[in-house]
């Protein structure tokens, strides 16, 4: 039913310019529809959030999520009641199985969607939340199937957060906060948090992403430090308890560095490709053989210092700096090709 009438209403969404029913009723009761199964849709990825870390949701809590009066949630609740998508009670809300499983496919799609706006569409990292947060609502059980299968069926968002199953199971990354490491500890950065969207930002723009290879170098009440991909990164803890990670071993965090830091003569071995490096760019790496286990060599500079030309497979190719920084090698410091 509810794919139906997603069909049916974006039929007639798409009809409309062609008939001038703008101000009409048709168009106002169309409007009002689609913010409605809107509002159900986002209190119901309230709920499931609340149920998934223990808590259960109030009419308050759903207010303070949706931005709206309680006035305006409780006529939201008691449709959804009418509905059997949740149940009423003494201490709060309880989703129902009709209404987790409506939670869970919403919750799919945005997932989903956000996972094919960073590894196809190539939109930058701080636009994929707000982009899949209106594509969501949208998106029919057959279409998010379709898009599942391009993206090879993952396992978690590009923020780390897991992708459920169409059964409604969830695969946790099972990491623990950045600042739970302890002094001299590599680990693996396998989600940051996305929300408040001020610390997500400043977080993207260090250039921190999920899969990077992180050293803690220090950890106080004012500030965090560790290593990343052989750059120095300072945080507050508040920021930096946006990020998890799982440990990894020591000889994989040892001896890393960044292709930009190989100085002319120099080699390293490929360890990974940044997940900050994406669609056509990647393929074209891929293309070219910069995959892990490649040897590349710093063959020279140019006069102005950038690009640097690197040796790789026989050929040589000119890098960018920041593309540089994005390979990740293992230095064979006084080995040739």
């Amino acid at each position: 039913m509810h794919d139906l009438l997603i069909s049916f209403l974006a039929a007639s969404v798409v009809a409309l310019p062609a008939v001038p029913l703008k101000r009409g009723r048709l168009w106002r009761w169309l409007t009002g529809q689609m913010a409605e199964r809107i509002l159900i849709e986002d209190t119901l990825k309230h709920m499931l959030h609340c149920e998934m870390n223990g808590h259960v949701p109030m009419i308050e809590s759903v207010a303070g999520a949706l931005n709206l009066s309680t006035k305006r949630v409780a006529e939201i609740l008691t449709k959804m009641q009418s509905r059997a998508l949740l149940r009423v009670e003494e201490d709060g809300f309880r989703l129902t199985p009709v209404g987790r499983e409506y939670a869970v496919r919403v919750i799919r799609a945005h997932r989903l969607w956000e996972r094919y706006l960073a590894d196809k569409a190539g939109f930058l990292a701080t636009e994929w939340h707000k982009r899949a947060e209106r594509r969501e609502h949208s998106l029919s059980r057959a279409e998010v199937d379709v898009l599942t299968t391009q993206l090879g069926h993952p396992t978690h968002d590009p923020h780390g957060d897991p992708i459920p199953t169409p059964t409604g199971e969830f695969i946790s990354h099972a990491g623990k906060p950045l600042t739970a490491m302890s002094a001299g500890e590599p680990g693996r950065i396998v989600h940051i948090e996305d929300e408040p969207e001020r610390v997500y930002a400043q977080l993207v723009a260090d250039g921190l992403h999920v899969d990077m290879i992180v050293r803690m170098m220090e950890l106080s009440p004012y500030r965090v430090r560790f290593w990343a991909e052989g750059e120095e990164h300072v945080l507050s803890p508040v920021a930096a308890a946006n990020i998890s990670i799982v440990q990894v071993p020591q000889d994989r965090a040892d001896l890393v560095e960044r292709l930009a830091d190989l100085k002319p003569g120099e080699c390293g071995k490929v360890v990974d490709v940044s997940r900050a490096c994406r669609r056509d760019e990647r393929r074209r790496w891929m293309d070219l053989g910069i995959l892990p286990g490649t040897v590349i060599k710093a063959e020279f500079a140019s006069p102005s210092g950038d690009p640097t030309a690197y040796r790789i497979r026989g050929a040589l190719i000119a890098l960018r700096t920041e593309q540089a920084k994005l390979i990740t090698v293992r230095p064979l410091r006084g080995k040739g090709t």
